[in-house]
């Protein structure tokens, strides 16, 4: 359980990699939890929200909730958005499927859907070369591999690229990750 603040780099998965935020058009509610985020404190310093994973760079600001509990609970948060847009859709096998994997453990918690990877990474930037590889890693990932969502790391809409190319931003204001660095980190 992570409670120290710091910079932390995030990624979770939709569940056996299925493009649920892409099929269900749910960037808008990850920005929605992005913003509950930093309501509470925290900061937004880098991001991409991928059809099937998002990876997210965030000073955590430290409180009373661990790092493990506000991602989970913001897995939860679009999770429950997730399931309703596919309900609407009237994607019913896929309904079906997601309910049909869900461990026995789980639905005696209540648990419906699996819609998540059961595990999550989080692993504290300790350096602003770091930072700097994850960022780099984060903004190229819409224009590697299979995906080619964009021809340019900041010309794809979800992610924080432009805000380091030139200051703008697509859909959510995020801040500069080097004006947290001076709180945990000595020049290297």
């Amino acid at each position: 359980m992570v409670k120290k603040p710091g910079i932390y780099y995030i990624t979770f998965t939709c569940y056996n990699w299925k493009s649920l935020i892409a099929l269900t058009n749910a960037y808008d509610t990850v920005y929605k939890w992005f913003n509950i985020l930093t309501v509470k404190g925290h900061s937004i310093l880098g991001y991409v929200i991928m059809p099937n994973h998002v990876h997210l760079i965030l000073h955590f600001a430290g409180g009373r909730q661990s790092l493990n509990t506000i991602i989970g609970n913001g897995k939860r948060f679009i999770g429950y958005e997730i399931i309703k847009r596919l309900e609407i859709q009237n994607e019913l096998n896929l309904l079906h499927q997601l309910r049909s994997v869900v461990k026995p453990k789980d639905k005696i918690r209540g648990k419906i859907h699996e819609l998540w990877e059961d595990t999550f990474d989080i692993k504290e930037c300790w350096s602003e070369n770091f930072v700097l590889q994850k960022l780099i890693y984060i903004h190229n990932n819409p224009c590697a591999g299979k995906w080619q969502l964009a021809a340019e790391p900041h010309k794809y809409e979800h992610s924080s690229a432009l805000f380091y190319l030139n200051g703008k931003t697509h859909y959510f204001p995020i801040k500069d990750y080097r004006e947290f660095l001076h709180m945990y980190y000595t020049e290297e």
